[in-house]
């Protein structure tokens, strides 16, 4: 018997009320996927650089690359034609048959322009799967250099790896990993506190006691487990959707890698989502990370931008050597690694980017959005009173409110007009139906997941000057409307 397709949701069958405009579209027709929103999205029939066409004919510009992926905007005819001639030679091959030339040479490229950091790639199919691999190949090099004590994995709270069951378990999403928890392994994944200054530092606190503190910290959960149990401590360089583009304090990397160092673990930097350029830095670390390149590295959406399902994992000399001087191979592999079709696109990608300077334009444009955004929502904006921070660099901005569990005026007003809907998701589908994709974020403000609402922005680096003044103005537009309509 045929599966029955599945109609819009209702609210008995979803236990959430829908907004009516998003309701209307569920309603459409009916889907046989299993969506991951409680509704049927809009389908999108085609792309051209940062703009999406609906199938009902609507035009959206894209103010985020999807969820920071396209990176260079849709429909570029360099990789499009790199895509189409791969295809024709060879589509696939089995990584542990054969090699393919477009995976040879991303790899050759990725070396070539890391300066020295990096000395061999592995070459996955995603973000979850990059990390996924980190955590294998971390325990890999200590297995085969001798020290099979080292098991230990020292993540953060607030943090996101990725969407498997050891990812969730080496991060820290509260409401991600809450479905789960009884089957994750916390056994061998430890978390510590994460560096968000905004709301974690302690009024008396400078930036480097602030720092300081957290190095203590780390050090602390070192001497609890066992020194010569740990064998990495995990980081995003500047955290994405958890808590909403926020980069670390000075000089905090540099403390961290000081712990690695003084007790032998690895340092491993997860660049899924703010790496590849996306900080306007072809590495996150460099321009946010106290210059300190990692032991490991996992890169992915800004890798492929959105051409193929693509990430790596970035091996330092060190690793490298490791592994070579045991089994001499990497003993992690999945059916789709290393695929040509997905390296040629991604080599596309990469050079795209170098040829047309974008890293560049990635920096200057960010800086006006940025800029734009502080301007339109200081004083008067009826919003400004309630933006907490905005915060980011390159091509990748977050934008925290004041939420309504922090101000009980703020709260009543706020429930007696819009219900129990999250601030964060109410300003995503405001601007969805005025033609602008952002993200939007709740909990990332308390170590529960329970406080917060955010908003990120991240276009493709190829925006222009225009396009930056029509992102800011829809999603200025919308949060003005949504706290003008507050009887404050």
């Amino acid at each position: 018997m045929a599966p029955t397709a599945l109609s819009a949701p209702t609210e008995s069958r979803t236990h959430t009320k829908l907004p009516l405009k998003v309701a209307a579209l569920a309603c459409a027709r009916p889907t046989h996927i299993l969506h991951r929103t409680p509704w049927r999205p809009s389908v999108a029939t085609s792309a051209e650089g940062s703009y999406i066409t609906l199938e009902d004919g609507r035009v959206l510009i894209d103010g985020v690359g999807g969820a920071s992926v396209a990176c260079i905007g849709m429909g570029n005819p360099d990789v499009v034609r790199a895509i189409q001639e791969q295809v024709a030679k060879v589509a696939y091959v089995y990584n542990m048959q054969l090699s393919n030339q477009p995976a040879e040479d991303l790899a050759d490229y990725l070396i070539a322009i890391s300066k020295g950091a990096f000395d061999m790639v592995g070459i996955v199919s995603g973000g979850s799967e990059a990390m996924e691999a980190v955590i294998k190949t971390a325990r890999q090099y200590w297995y085969e250099t001798g020290h099979p004590e080292r098991k230990n994995f020292i993540g953060r709270k607030l943090s996101f790896h990725g969407n498997t069951v050891t990812t969730l378990s080496l991060a820290y999403h509260p409401t991600r990993r809450l479905p789960y928890a009884d089957i994750l392994d916390t056994n061998v994944f430890h978390h510590v506190s994460p560096a968000y200054a905004a709301r974690f530092q302690l009024p008396e606190e400078s930036e480097e006691q602030y720092v300081e503190r957290l190095r203590a910290e780390l050090e602390a959960k070192f001497l609890e487990l066992g020194p010569h149990t740990v064998a990495a401590f995990v980081a995003e360089t500047v955290v994405g959707a958890t808590t909403g583009v926020v980069p670390a304090p000075r000089g905090y990397f540099k403390a961290m890698k000081s712990v690695c160092d003084k007790y032998g673990a690895l340092f491993v930097l997860d660049e899924v989502m703010c790496g590849m350029g996306r900080m306007g830095t072809l590495h996150a670390w460099e321009s946010f990370g106290d210059g300190i390149a990692p032991d490991l590295q996992a890169v992915a959406k800004g890798l492929g931008g959105g051409y193929a399902s693509i990430g790596a994992i970035l091996m330092s000399k060190k690793v490298v050597n490791g592994i070579r001087d045991g089994s001499g191979f990497w003993l992690h592999g999945h059916t789709y690694q290393a695929t040509p079709i997905a390296c040629a696109a991604s080599l596309a990608v990469q050079k795209v980017i170098a040829r047309d300077d974008l890293l560049a334009n990635c920096r200057e444009q960010g800086e006006y959005l940025a800029s734009l955004l502080r301007q339109r929502l200081a004083p008067p904006s009826k919003a400004a009173p309630y933006i907490f921070d905005i915060r980011g660099g390159g091509m990748f901005w977050g934008i925290e409110f004041t939420t309504p569990t922090e101000d009980d005026t703020f709260q009543s007003a706020y429930s007696k007009k819009y219900g129990s809907q999250k601030l964060a998701m109410l300003v995503q589908e405001r601007c969805m139906s005025k033609g602008l994709i952002i993200l939007g974020f709740t909990g990332g403000a308390d170590l529960t997941g329970k406080k917060g609402d955010h908003s990120i922005l991240s276009p493709a680096y190829t925006v222009t000057r225009e396009e930056v003044r029509k992102i800011v103005s829809i999603y200025v537009d919308v949060v003005e409307e949504i706290f003008g309509a507050l009887d404050l």
